[in-house]
């Protein structure tokens, strides 16, 4: 949060506008927001997913105009208040009062007075219509909170995929180089069966030929790898051109305890904590509060007003002597007929509040679909993620025997390329499942209302090391 954030809530604080979930610490955008970050991501490497995230929140545009509609409905809630409060107006004025007799012997005349008023007016009853106004303005402030969430919500997600992409792409650019070296040695290794009469020369062209697909995949992921780092840059509001180096993609191992909870508890919770559900409650609070406003306009209020005068009263002549007056009194304002004007402003606000509520009930409706769709692709790629590492074990143990029998003249060169050529695939299935399953267990707690920047920590805390099974580079001579 920088420093304009944490004026601007410190002051709604203060003047106790905000409610008291407001002005607790936020979870979201704690981070500083240092102007030198930019250079710090060129020398600090590798980049950590709460980093980017931190940076991500400090440069988001949205993020800020989320912070503004904030403050704008704080200002909101104490005009609200404001409306309990008496009204105090004063004025002075230096007035000059000349009269003349024209075709007269009387002797014009001049008058210099200074002249006051004070005024106070109160309001006492308004069959509550204030207090309808203070709850909408609160409601809406509730909203501004609630979409405050949001916003971070949809940041954090926008920047967790693109990090995950670029994570992605690195661990494809690292398996294919261990590929390439793996298929190179393979080359080495025809090469010396042949010199010694174990080979022949169409063995060492195919090893060849299958260096050159290595090394055109290699480059094709690299070339896949600078695309998603490019998003990356531009996600997080850096420079173009500006050098970001991701960690390195982790197994994945321990990610699967926010699964554990059935269907029915991740409904509860989006009900209860998603920010677009609880934003749309908010405005359907609101809409229904300026129904109650609309219809206390056409009722009677009671209001106190005292007046103190001062050598007269504004806009009248002035008199040649000193005087003071005060006035106290209570009014009675009974609305008789406006036209119908008020009968067709409460059916307004009446049709708003209905338009709120349809509006309501089809947010909670998509957001509990999507949720329904992410729990059960969450569920789907825990699956195939366990079913690709079974995969990648066996491939691995297979080239491990291939590369046996190999040396030991057993087996052919197309036995040889085939088992690196499943592997190969085998190492792919396991990046892109390990990449699905991440990206569907953070959109999970996102569609339940839960992704916060805790939820980023401990992602980034279980991501490190290599990606397990890595390719076997060693080749039987």
């Amino acid at each position: 949060m920088n420093a304009r954030c944490r004026a601007a809530l410190l002051a709604a604080v203060l003047l106790g506008a905000l409610p008291a979930q407001a002005q607790q610490p936020m979870e979201f955008n704690t981070a500083p927001c240092p102007s030198t970050w930019e250079s710090e991501v060129q020398l600090t490497l590798p980049l950590t997913l709460p980093a980017a995230v931190d940076l991500a929140l400090c440069r988001n545009a949205q993020v800020h105009g989320a912070w503004a509609g904030i403050r704008l409905q704080a200002a909101g809630v104490g005009e609200a208040r404001a409306a309990y409060l008496p009204t105090l107006n004063g004025s002075l004025s230096r007035v000059h009062d000349r009269t003349a007799y024209p075709g007269a012997r009387t002797a014009s005349s001049s008058l210099d007075s200074n002249t006051g008023s004070l005024s106070l007016s109160w309001r006492l009853f308004d069959f509550g219509g204030r207090a309808a106004g203070r709850r909408s303005a609160q409601a809406l402030l509730d909203a501004a909170l609630a979409n405050r969430d949001a916003v971070l919500q949809k940041t954090l997600a926008a920047t967790v995929s693109a990090y995950f992409d670029a994570q992605t792409a690195r661990a494809s650019v690292q398996m294919r180089q261990a590929y390439e070296a793996l298929a190179r040695e393979t080359v080495q290794a025809t090469q010396r069966r042949a010199q010694r009469g174990l080979g022949s020369h169409s063995d060492t062209l195919q090893a060849t030929s299958a260096l050159a697909k290595a090394a055109l995949g290699a480059s094709r992921a690299d070339g896949d790898e600078r695309k998603a780092r490019a998003v990356l840059v531009y996600t997080l509001g850096l420079p173009a051109g500006t050098a970001v180096l991701v960690d390195d993609d982790g197994d994945g191992a321990g990610l699967n305890a926010g699964l554990r909870e059935d269907l029915s508890a991740w409904l509860a919770l989006a009900r209860e904590r998603h920010p677009a559900i609880v934003a749309a409650q908010a405005q359907l609070a609101a809409a229904r509060e300026r129904v109650a406003v609309a219809r206390s306009e056409g009722r009677p209020s009671i209001d106190l007003t005292a007046n103190l005068y001062q050598n007269g009263r504004p806009n009248q002549g002035l008199s040649p002597a000193s005087t003071r007056e005060t006035l106290v009194g209570i009014s009675l304002n009974i609305p008789l007929f406006d036209g119908f004007a008020r009968h067709y402003k409460v059916r307004g606000a009446q049709a708003q509040a209905e338009q709120r509520e349809a509006e309501a009930q089809e947010v909670q409706q998509q957001t509990l679909m999507d949720l329904v769709r992410t729990h059960a692709e969450a569920s789907t790629a825990l699956a195939n993620l366990s079913a690709a590492q079974t995969w990648l074990d066996a491939a691995q143990d297979a080239l491990a025997s291939v590369q046996r029998k190999f040396g030991l003249g057993a087996a052919d060169i197309l036995e040889m390329l085939n088992t690196q050529s499943a592997l190969l695939e085998a190492q792919q299935e396991r990046i892109r499942c390990q990449a699905e399953w991440r990206s569907a267990r953070l959109r999970l707690l996102a569609s339940a209302g839960m992704l916060g920047r805790a939820d980023i920590a401990q992602e980034g805390s279980t991501s490190g090391g290599t990606g397990g099974g890595k390719l076997r580079a060693s080749t039987a001579r």
